[in-house]
């Protein structure tokens, strides 16, 4: 397990780092920005006074990067101060809604193209100054469309491919929908990240009696295609594993996609069991709902669903039918993406903050030293459940 007070500063940084928000992520950009600057002035003593280290001890690793648009709707990057020679890491949330600008008279949101261009747009400005471009996308920009089953279009392979293009070194993202689309991009940096423990961490510290072990409680994938992270989550607490698969009608698409009939189990007996649902999104809701519903119908106690990206397309009404009828009893997800105040002040709602992993990330990657272990958590998943079996608060 790296603790942040076992870190060594052998390597030299590879350049100074510089973190870039877009529009849209800032507040995200601000919490990481506080433990860099918290950890390096406490380890400022231990950093040579050489020139490698020249601005290593700042009060703020935040570069200034705006995006104004014309009245037409257009836009351009600017960056404010010099970048040159500079370690970057530029953040963006795709998936922030919220954001609005105005195009011609009109308010219009920014979606995901928008978001995307103006990552394209603050790389343009960047013009090849600095010295590496890292680039964290939580919610990997088109991912949904990572393989092609008729003639259609690979938006994600494509994407990832202009980023590189651009001279994007390393791509940062969490739970892609497929890694696999990474095949795009061969010789490129690119790390898909789960955030496992923050799941394990937020169940322990809100639900106080949980029995976690193979007779109380199971691991459910919501469908096949999702199924390696039940298979992680319960290899690593000791549970049984189960699995939906979705009865498709190919006979009729609504919506672009073959309509879900019905959703099949496999899997040991899941009565008088907890049971997390873990998936990478959810999106409307209504596969984890009916994952769940079937689950009450085979008497499972308690259900609690774990997300690393809770979109709620369709608005929250549902879960907050499914919290009163006892289906779900928790849903969580991560702060990676944009959190409406609604969704935060629901009482079935754990957050999962990621800011400490991605500081820590982006620290360590800064010195170009290796994140194997900062990806595999299962050393901190044990440590936390040890920890929740003494009776121990979990912090």
């Amino acid at each position: 397990m790296l603790h942040r007070t076992e870190r060594t500063f052998e390597n030299i940084p590879v350049g100074a780092l510089g973190i870039i928000p877009l529009i849209g992520c800032k507040d995200r950009c601000a919490k990481v920005n506080e433990y860099l600057v918290k950890w390096r002035h406490e380890n400022a003593e231990a950093i040579s006074s050489s020139e490698v280290f020249t601005g290593y001890v700042k009060d703020s690793y935040v570069i200034d990067a705006q995006v104004p648009r014309f009245g037409s709707g257009e836009a351009k990057g600017i960056i404010q101060e010099s970048v040159r020679g500079m370690d970057l890491y530029l953040m963006v949330d795709v998936c922030n809604y919220n954001v609005k600008y105005s195009l011609s008279g009109h308010e219009n949101r920014m979606s995901p193209d928008d978001h995307f261009q103006n990552l394209k747009r603050v790389i343009a400005a960047i013009g090849g100054k600095g010295r590496r471009i890292n680039v964290i996308m939580p919610f990997l920009y088109e991912s949904r469309q990572h393989k092609r089953s008729s003639r259609e279009s690979l938006d994600c392979a494509l994407a990832l491919q202009e980023l590189v293009s651009m001279g994007v070194d390393n791509i940062i993202t969490f739970d892609a929908h497929d890694p696999r689309v990474q095949n795009a991009i061969p010789l490129s940096g690119f790390e898909t990240v789960r955030p496992t423990y923050q799941f394990v961490k937020g169940l322990l510290r809100t639900v106080p009696d949980l029995q976690i072990d193979s007779k109380h409680m199971m691991a459910i994938s919501p469908d096949e295609g999702g199924t390696s992270r039940a298979v992680y989550l319960a290899n690593v607490l000791g549970l049984d594993m189960g699995m939906f698969y979705k009865r498709r009608d190919y006979t009729q698409i609504v919506n672009g996609r073959n309509p879900i009939v019905a959703h099949e189990f496999l899997g040991s007996d899941v009565d008088g069991k907890d049971v997390i649902i873990i998936d990478d999104m959810i999106s409307s809701g209504d596969s984890i709902i009916d994952v769940a519903t079937e689950l009450k119908r085979r008497k499972a106690k308690r259900i609690f669903a774990a997300a690393t990206f809770g979109l709620f397309t369709n608005g929250l009404d549902k879960f907050d039918k499914a919290y009163e009828e006892g289906i779900i009893n928790g849903i969580l997800t991560t702060n990676l993406i944009y959190q409406t105040p609604e969704l935060l002040s629901k009482p079935y709602y754990i957050n999962c903050d990621m800011s400490k992993y991605i500081a820590l990330m982006v620290d360590t990657l800064n010195h170009d030293g290796s994140i194997s272990s900062i990806l595999d958590p299962n050393e901190r998943i044990q440590h936390i459940v040890e920890k929740y079996r003494r009776g121990e608060k979990i912090s």
